[in-house]
């Protein structure tokens, strides 16, 4: 192909990508700062995210109506289940924060007392999360639209900042198991906020800008669920499934040893290493850490334009 031809199609590519990402940015009434938003993962996921806006089966709103996912209702039937074993993993101490960097996806929440314990997580059932909460699986083998679960625990007098999760094929699944149905205690979507209660539950879109509180002194525990978004067209449910079982899977994570990490996790795991070398070095020499660091994003951006012209 003449490099003429190239770098139209480069442009091309580069103005689509712009364009689904100025979208990705203005979507709903809060947003992130135009920095954050620039080097957020949800700019890298932003044309995907657009053709799935587009082909969406249900309202692209912040907050969905549970009632439309008829097969949730099991969950929500038998909370009290999915709490006795939540409670005693809790009281185990299985509930809790990783030894390692090996959580890209959640890697940050686990400064802000955040704490979790996987059942499935794109792909197949943990098997500590089979041997320890048989029960809560064996309803979740009901609902085969949830391709991921776990307990998360928000501790007491604790939060979640403002954020966008990145990916738009799924929606959100809260239900309340443990929590302290207080006003206190909640979650906001694009500003709308929802308090958890136990047994209730709430399905929204994570990829709105959401953060969360809990303002009391007891902490809450939810079943968290990753259900699957209804498109329009087969062609577009079957791209969509593709992206889970073949991409999603790369940020699965452990909760015990042995247990399988994928391949995104065990890359971030190895960067995190780089990054603590680099805020050290940033401690001993400014100049230096700023001219990697500037080097290095360059060299990303080189890398990009590369591969879109050739």
């Amino acid at each position: 192909m003449p490099l003429a031809e190239h770098v139209r199609l480069g442009g091309a590519l580069l103005g689509s990508w712009v364009g689904a990402a100025t979208y990705v940015h203005f979507r709903g009434r809060e947003r992130l700062a135009f920095m954050r938003q620039l080097t957020d993962h949800s700019t890298l996921l932003a044309p995907y995210n657009t053709f799935v806006y587009l082909t969406s089966a249900v309202p692209n709103t912040p907050i969905l109506r549970v009632e439309d996912f008829p097969e949730l209702a099991t969950l929500r039937e038998h909370w009290t289940t999915i709490r006795d074993e939540a409670v005693a993993l809790l009281e185990a101490g299985a509930i809790r924060k990783p030894s390692t960097h090996n959580d890209l996806a959640f890697d940050s929440f686990y400064k802000r007392d955040w704490r979790r314990f996987y059942l499935k997580w794109y792909g197949d059932w943990l098997p500590s999360a089979k041997r320890l909460c048989p029960r809560t699986i064996a309803l979740l083998e009901r609902t085969p639209s949830v391709h991921a679960a776990m307990f998360t625990v928000l501790a007491p007098r604790s939060h979640l900042v403002r954020h966008r999760d990145p990916f738009a094929g799924s929606l959100r699944y809260h239900l309340g198991l443990v929590t302290p149905n207080s006003e206190q205690c909640r979650i906001f979507v694009d500003g709308q906020p929802y308090v958890w209660r136990d047994g209730e539950a709430v399905l929204f879109d994570e990829t709105y800008v959401h953060r969360a509180e809990n303002k009391t002194d007891t902490p809450r525990i939810i079943l968290f669920c990753d259900v699957e978004r209804p498109l329009r067209h087969r062609a577009a449910t079957a791209i969509n499934r593709f992206v889970i079982r073949n991409v999603m899977g790369a940020t699965a994570t452990s909760n015990v040893d042995g247990e399988r990490i994928g391949v995104a996790n065990r890359i971030f795991e190895r960067l995190y290493t780089v990054r603590d070398a680099m805020l050290r070095l940033k401690k001993r020499s400014r100049r230096t850490y700023y001219a990697l660091s500037y080097g290095a994003k360059l060299a990303a951006v080189g890398g990009l334009l590369y591969l879109a012209l050739f």
